[in-house]
């Protein structure tokens, strides 16, 4: 999945061959004067005609198709003419997508910069000294690499008495730091890391592409030391003399280098200031964590893209980790609730005529009346993270209730975003491209160009405070799911999707984007203050009803740490909200499971059925008694149950003790009794 609707190098592209997938790296944008395309490998883009795919919003959407001209292996004196080689074969393998819709797509390059001119090497400039040049890249798998060129015309094979040799070898710029190049970076395009290189408007640098990746070996030393990791790189100069392409360098250019990536991350850490001074040790413990869950302004204004394997800010790994590798995740991200079902009311009418409306049954019967699939159920996700967040609370599990705490802020961020709302997140018709782009041009182009003065607007918006969730009560993951509900009734309201979408037509070309800031920035603002507001109240509801403040006092976490905990499967697993549903005490489960990694303790339990629960328990202890006597006893693991079942495993063990068994028989029946208490 794309983390933004606008285009870039870098970017994640997929085609089918065979029945198989075939996932590759968008390069940069070309021309021929009449098209545009997209650079990247002929392995990569397929035959001509093949359509090339990305994830969009939990949807794949159609880039364009392969184009007929490409590139392939070829004589290196053809290539190189003048140069020695009758039995060398040089690798030219690129090949182009003709592009569906140029306005979706920028022509910088996602986390590097804007596309400078190129350097032009060729037999009369090769020269050694080119050797040991620092370069930067983004490939769609690996994220951000940093690199050096090692060496020219790299002999990469050689079978049947001819020679196959690449342009470029690059290996890592020091012994101490790896490459990280993985597969899925083929069409990576390298620049030359020049960090005195001139800027655009959105402080991105301008920088000129060297080479193309193709592929990538491993070179393996003497003594038996670690291979050294190296991509091959086909001379950027050269195909575009052989393709007869130039490079695109302005096209929808002057973002940041991280267009569309801070949004949630300003939300999270703007929420760890505004907790409530009554639960002072939450307030000091996510006040330490802020850095990472999200980042002060300061670092936010010059925020690097992230790198695949690194830590990812909590309030960001739902986008820049799960989405490859938890794919039930993707339907957390969006509701849309202006959407009229079957009978015409939408789900903000639903909620509105009833809060018990925020129910997986309503809206996977409303979902069901319209033949909707792909089903928004962003409420539920955080009324399930809630719950485990009340049980970490509760077990002072403080490093659990951290990471789901700021997990959590990326759910609750979606939620303050009218597009990501609204079933006009690609306008009025998707079909009509050109209008198709409102959520492209607002969310990523608009903010990308003015991210810096939105971050200093959102603590100084003016909305109303947010209320505490279930005030003098234990707040429910029900209660937290309505506040979020909420929020995106105020969402619309304040800035109603249809407001952002009839601007944006009716502005259609030159100075589009600077109207849609003036006019939208205020509210944009304070819709963002809005989500942060309320995610406070959330981990605060959260925190208190798992009695967190009669618990010592938590610190800052480490980051490995952290990033063990969320790249654990097991961890706040996700599920399409077709396979939700409500267990006897209101949580949120999976249909025929009992929650993953939820492990609901008695204290919790209670809250919801005191009577019920007491009553099982006493009721399991006399039957593991009357059991022992007859059948064979086994040893069993079970979890132990809180202090506050203490009384009736006394009860249940002096009645025990009255048979006047003996003393090995009372241990072995001790064991049983422990087995039979797991409700």
């Amino acid at each position: 999945m794309f983390k933004s609707d606008l285009v870039g190098g870098g970017f994640p592209v997929q085609t089918t061959i065979q029945g198989k997938i075939h996932r590759g790296s968008i390069g940069c944008l070309v021309t021929n004067g009449e098209t545009v395309f997209a650079l990247s490998n002929r392995h990569v883009v397929g035959a001509a005609g093949r359509e090339i795919f990305a994830g969009f919003k939990n949807t794949d959407r159609r880039l364009g198709v392969s184009d007929a001209l490409q590139l392939g292996k070829r004589a290196f004196s053809e290539v190189y003419p003048g140069w020695p080689g009758s039995r060398v074969v040089a690798n030219l393998d690129a090949g182009l997508i003709r592009v569906d819709d140029v306005k979706g797509w920028t022509a910088q390059v996602y986390g590097v910069g804007q596309v400078g001119d190129v350097v032009d090497l060729n037999v009369g400039t090769f020269r050694l000294d080119i050797i040991d040049q620092p370069l930067i890249a983004f490939g769609a798998t690996s994220g951000l690499m940093k690199g050096k060129i090692l060496g020219l015309f790299y002999r990469y094979k050689t079978v049947g008495g001819l020679e196959y040799v690449s342009d470029f070898v690059i290996g890592p710029r020091d012994g101490d730091t790896p490459l990280n190049n993985y597969p899925g970076d083929s069409g990576t395009v390298w620049f030359l890391d020049d960090p005195d290189a001139k800027k655009n408007a959105g402080g991105a640098r301008i920088l000129s592409p060297v080479a193309l990746e193709w592929g990538g070996q491993e070179l393996f030393g003497s003594g038996g030391k670690v291979p050294m990791q190296v991509a091959l790189g086909i001379c950027m100069a050269t195909l575009c003399r052989e393709l007869d392409v130039e490079l695109i360098g302005d096209w929808n250019a002057g973002h940041t280098e991280y267009w569309g990536e801070w949004g949630h991350v300003k939300i999270g850490a703007y929420a760890t200031d505004l907790i409530d001074a009554k639960l002072p040790k939450l307030a000091t413990m996510m006040e330490a964590n802020s850095d990472n869950i999200g980042l002060d302004d300061k670092l936010l204004a010059d925020l690097k893209p992230h790198q695949r394997g690194t830590f990812s800010p909590l309030a960001d790994v739902a986008d820049l980790v799960w989405r490859f590798t938890r794919h039930t995740d993707e339907s957390n991200h969006f509701a849309d609730m202006d959407k009229p079902g079957s009978d015409g009311k939408t789900l903000l009418d639903l909620c509105a005529e009833s809060t018990r409306n925020v129910d997986p049954k309503v809206w996977n019967d409303y979902y069901q009346g319209i033949g909707e699939d792909r089903r928004g159920a962003l409420p539920f996700r955080v009324w399930q993270i809630f719950d485990e967040m009340v049980e970490y609370a509760a077990a002072n599990k403080k490093l659990e209730f951290v990471c789901a705490a700021g997990i959590v802020a990326h759910y609750i961020g979606d939620a303050c975003q009218p597009l990501h709302i609204s079933q006009f997140h690609h306008g009025l018709d998707p079909s009509d491209k050109a209008h198709a782009k409102v959520h492209s041009v607002y969310e990523t182009t608009m903010i990308g160009r003015h991210g810096k003065d939105l971050i200093k607007m959102i603590p100084d918006a003016r909305t109303s405070d947010v209320a505490e969730i279930a005030p003098g009560g234990t707040p429910t993951g029900r209660d937290a799911a309505i506040a979020v509900v909420a929020l995106m009734q105020r969402t619309v309201k304040r800035l109603p999707p249809m407001t952002i979408v009839n601007l944006f037509n009716s502005h259609m070309g030159s100075g589009q984007v600077e109207t849609l800031w003036s006019k939208l920035k205020d509210a944009t603002a304070a819709c963002m203050q809005d989500g942060a507001k309320t995610l406070a109240r959330v981990w605060e509801a959260a925190w208190r009803a798992g009695a967190g403040e009669d618990r010592g006092q938590g610190g800052k976490f480490d980051q490995d740490s952290l990033s063990k905990l969320y790249n654990d499967p097991s961890f706040l697993p996700a599920y399409p909200l077709q396979q939700l549903t409500l267990d006897a005490d209101d949580h949120i489960v999976p249909i025929g499971g009992s929650g993953g990694a939820r492990r609901r303790n008695a204290t919790t339990a209670r809250r919801a059925r005191p009577q019920a629960a007491k009553k099982a328990v006493k009721k399991g202890a006399k039957k593991a008694a009357r059991n022992t006597a007859r059948k064979p006893l086994k040893k069993a693991v079970a979890r132990k149950r809180p202090a506050a079942a203490a009384p009736v495993r006394r009860a249940a063990a002096s009645k025990k003790t009255a048979t006047k068994r003996g003393a090995a028989k009372k241990r072995s029946v001790a064991k049983t009794r422990k087995a039979s208490r797991k409700r």
